[in-house]
């Protein structure tokens, strides 16, 4: 049959699923799974949350969640478990913008559109009428008006050797070899049929000859609407090709319009990328282009999508297992590093939570590391009476020295650590569950574009032996976001830049810097951000952390050492430009008895360079030395 070989030998055929929910998506993947089953393919489900004009993307976070939730679901249960299922969520004003974009991005050959059979000037699909769709479509498409599909053992398939019909074979003789089922050839002639339909027809008829799925052809005289509902009667499939002329009344042509509006029968009209004038000269590649650039967004709107798209909550990866076993089908490895300073308190305790769960029930965690700076109580006892390795860090690349703060111990734990995910979370939560974990990694083997995540959630403060609801967060609030707002305004949509839980996955994480300390989370947000975009930044809900409140005075410091990452970011991307070297001495009030006096501080953070661009980490990692790689 015309192209099949072409796309049997493809190097990849996307089936792409847009839906409002899971529901629609669950009825339509085996249409999906039926196109690719015989091919080297892949399906992409992207559920569409649409947020009406004046209203800010955000408020598509929930739904976006929740349809994130149904859609992994649909794409856990697909029957072809050879198969690669994709699950995206897309929150925007215009979906079809976005599924133009994501067609283009996902090199999309077929895209399943779910039609509820209006073929008027009214109709519309993800918020743009079918006449705009379809007139110059980024890909191949496949409308389909669901009417059920349980049992499909027929298919009829009604040719008029129009400029679609090799298309609407081809998805026939897949869906028929799929399900097992017998196909129906339907012809219809009449006088109000152009010569030109019956030259086509003729072109056509030869490819048909010999097809074992076709059981039965029939050529009738009449009206083309009434004869192929006619025919259809004790057939569970119509599969047809959109008219030549597209009219914007009826944009898939009367007949299939009609034949939609009446059939009792699941139908899919299909249209090619091209309009084609010759069988002979369809062209192959078709298939197998995307279509067309992203559209501009102002930045408001981009951190609106971002956070609707991008904002996860830990419940969403309670399934453990399916985790597990997306580790295992990516051949990734995941590391847990524990920065750690006197904290005999609550360090067993989250040992014993995490090594339990995520690594003796489940084999989520290939290891767990505790990096201590210098503890001088019972925390190292605490993690090694419980089977965990501990090493300190100022014994870790020991010649470029050990300097202050959790910054340090992040970066020298990159050389520590064996995994290709690596997550790190603070040893001083009280209220310590796996979601902690699960939910910082959930995100990295769901979505191959992600490279780090943020953890956030609510944080009491204990204020007068009180527990305050939602008073923690002091910093972030009154320093970090106030300066990624008026600075960086793609990261305002992190909702706590601070956080100490995160996740990201080396080959990102080993190329940039890290600052020692109070800035090193800043400055991570920001090197990502400019590295590697804002997409690839996602964060997630891990809903309350209760742990040890700092005191004002700490924190009038760490806002202090935030401030100049910030400027020091800015002026090295010049963005801003400094007279003079800002001071990083700071005078600290303190308060005697019936007193106040200045004690000055320096305070500022130092930054360790790219750990890839340290000579022993690229002898561990089996990388070539630097000078080798220059000489290339």
């Amino acid at each position: 049959m015309p192209r099949d070989r072409d796309l049997e030998t493809a190097k990849e055929y996307t089936v792409l699923l847009p839906a409002a929910n899971a529901e629609v998506a669950a009825q339509l993947l085996p249409l999906a799974e039926a196109l690719i089953a015989k091919r080297h393919g892949r399906i992409v489900i992207v559920g569409v949350v649409r947020v009406p004009e004046g209203q800010s993307l955000s408020k598509g976070a929930l739904q976006a969640q929740r349809c994130r939730e149904g859609l992994l679901q649909v794409a856990a249960e697909s029957k072809e478990s050879r198969l690669e299922v994709k699950a995206r969520v897309r929150v925007s004003r215009r979906p079809w913008d976005d599924i133009v974009h994501l067609i283009g991005r996902e090199k999309v050959s077929l895209a399943l559109l779910p039609w509820g059979g209006t073929s008027d000037v009214k109709g519309r699909l993800f918020g743009v009428s079918l006449y705009d769709i379809l007139k110059s479509p980024p890909c191949d498409v496949a409308l389909v008006r669901w009417r059920g599909l349980d049992g499909c053992r027929r298919i009829l398939l009604p040719v008029r050797g129009g400029p679609y019909a090799t298309l609407a074979l081809e998805i026939c003789l897949a869906l028929a070899e799929y399900f097992d089922a017998h196909i129906t050839l339907t012809h219809v002639t009449s006088e109000a049929r152009r010569p030109v339909d019956e030259e086509w027809f003729a072109a056509f008829l030869p490819v048909l000859h010999g097809l074992a799925r076709v059981s039965r052809s029939v050529t009738v005289t009449g009206t083309v609407t009434e004869s192929i509902l006619a025919e259809a009667d004790n057939h569970q499939l119509i599969v047809m090709g959109a008219a030549g002329e597209m009219p914007r009344e009826t944009p898939v042509g009367p007949t299939p319009g009609s034949i939609v509006s009446q059939a009792e029968q699941t139908v899919i009209v299909v249209k090619t990328k091209r309009r084609v004038t010759k069988l002979s000269r369809l062209p192959s590649e078709a298939l197998l282009r995307a279509a067309q650039p992203a559209v501009e967004m102002p930045i408001s709107a981009l951190v609106d999508k971002w956070f609707a798209e991008n904002t996860f909550h830990s419940h969403e990866f309670t399934d453990v297992k399916r985790l597990v076993a997306l580790k295992k089908e990516q051949g990734v490895t995941i590391s847990l590093g524990l920065p750690a300073l006197n904290e005999e308190a609550t360090i067993g305790n989250v040992i014993e939570t995490i090594k339990g769960e995520l690594m003796e029930r489940y084999p989520l965690l290939d290891e767990m590391v505790v990096i201590d700076s210098g503890s001088t109580d019972y925390t190292l006892e605490i993690a090694r009476r419980q089977g965990i390795p501990v090493c300190f860090e100022g014994d870790v690349l020991s010649r470029y020295g050990a300097l202050l703060g959790k910054g340090e111990v992040l970066w020298k734990s990159l050389y520590v650590l064996e995994g290709d995910i690596i997550a790190w979370i603070d040893t001083d939560i009280r209220n310590i569950h796996p979601r902690f974990v699960y939910g910082l990694i959930g995100p990295l083997l769901t979505r191959k574009g992600i490279q780090y995540v943020k953890g956030f959630y609510r944080r009491p403060l204990h204020e007068g032996g009180k527990l305050k609801a939602g008073g923690g967060g002091r910093v972030t609030e009154l320093t970090a976001r106030p300066l990624l707002n008026l600075f960086y305004p793609e990261l305002s949509g992190l909702v706590q830049p601070l956080a100490g839980e995160y996740a990201g996955r080396r080959q990102a994480l080993e190329r940039v810097p890290f600052f020692t300390g109070y800035g090193v989370e800043t400055g991570l947000l920001i090197d990502m951000l400019e590295n590697f975009g804002l997409r690839a930044i996602a964060q997630v809900d891990l809903e309350e952390r209760i742990h040890r409140n700092q005191p004002l005075r700490s924190l009038g410091k760490m806002s202090f050492a935030i401030i100049q990452v910030v400027m020091q970011r800015l002026e090295g991307q010049h963005k801003l430009r400094l007279l003079e070297d800002i001071n990083k001495t700071m005078k600290l009030i303190r308060y005697e008895p019936r007193r106040f006096y200045l004690e000055v501080e320096q305070i500022g953070d130092l930054e360790r360079p790219p750990m890839i661009t340290i000579p022993e980490y690229r002898q561990k990692r089996g990388l070539p030395p630097l000078e080798e790689e220059d000489a290339d």
